[in-house]
């Protein structure tokens, strides 16, 4: 049996990434001290897998400095979002879980202040987690996966006023039917998509009764610089209000399930969501 020797290797990759031995402490719910006693002692075998997954480095390695060293991602989260993230914003230490991707924001904006001319650039102050396994699913790649907000009621009651979607930069091709989010003259617009004869575009809202189909031939289309940011694979749903509760009997068969597995769902749901952050319900396509 090899001898754990993972001190040194443990707290080089600590001092690369700028991160504190309080700062991983608090970030692993444990005494500063514990994690300086991991510098001489080694990082104990019941934790090395996880902290090999935290660090993003072989655990065979970290404990012995044999085998093949996997870099670390000891950065602000990379594009693909699995990265231990030592400057968060907000100065809280997160985990990105390997088993997720983050997922940036893309939002409508003024070009200038004031000015009623927009375009759609990141939120740089926004993201959103997916479980990795659903966007494979769709054959998705995660650096082509965005997200936004919707705005209005044009979608309802498809996708609500303030619901977030999920963006496919990957397909652009038009499936009669399917739901896009364009840019049209730099705003941003989440709309059902129709082939038209001769290069044309139809955009149908599913509140049609009070924004009927736009139709667009293609010289309009290259005018008004209408070009689609991508197929929407996911969306949340927001409920436009709290139903009433009548005044029944409180049956025993109704009440509340409080067991754990009822309060947490499991990582496999398609409704997982990361506590951490801010989420609303989801919908797979």
């Amino acid at each position: 049996m090899r001898k754990n020797t993972s001190g040194p290797r443990f707290k080089a990759l600590l001092e690369a990434a700028n991160i504190s031995t309080t700062g991983f402490a608090k970030f692993w719910g444990t005494e500063a001290q514990n994690v300086h006693n991991w510098y001489t002692r080694g990082v104990p075998a019941y934790r090395m897998e996880e902290v090999s997954r935290l660090l993003s480095v072989n655990s065979e390695w970290l404990k012995t400095g044999e085998g093949i060293k996997e870099l670390p991602s000891l950065t602000p989260p990379a594009s693909n979002g699995d990265s231990f993230d030592a400057h968060d914003p907000q100065g809280a230490y997160r985990f990105i879980h390997p088993n997720d991707i983050e997922l940036a924001f893309f939002k409508e904006t003024p070009l200038i202040n004031g000015s009623d001319k927009t375009h759609v650039i990141q939120d740089p102050d926004l993201s959103i987690r997916l479980l990795r396994a659903q966007v494979d699913q769709l054959e998705i790649r995660p650096a082509d996966a965005i997200c936004a907000h919707m705005i209005g009621n044009s979608m309802a009651e498809r996708i609500e006023d303030g619901s977030v979607v999920a963006i496919d930069r990957g397909l652009t091709q038009v499936v009669d039917g399917e739901i896009y989010a364009i840019e049209h003259d730099g705003m941003l617009r989440i709309k059902y998509l129709h082939r038209m004869p001769g290069n044309g575009l139809r955009l149908r809202s599913h509140n049609s009764a009070e924004y009927p189909d736009e139709v667009f031939r293609a010289a309009q289309i290259e005018e008004q610089r209408i070009h689609i940011l991508g197929w929407v694979c996911w969306l949340s749903t927001v409920t436009g209000r709290r139903p009433v509760v009548p005044c029944l009997p409180s049956y025993p068969a109704l009440r509340a399930c409080t067991q754990p597995w009822c309060i947490e769902p499991a990582r496999e749901s398609a409704l997982y969501v990361d506590p951490t952050h801010a989420y609303l319900p989801t919908t797979w396509r």
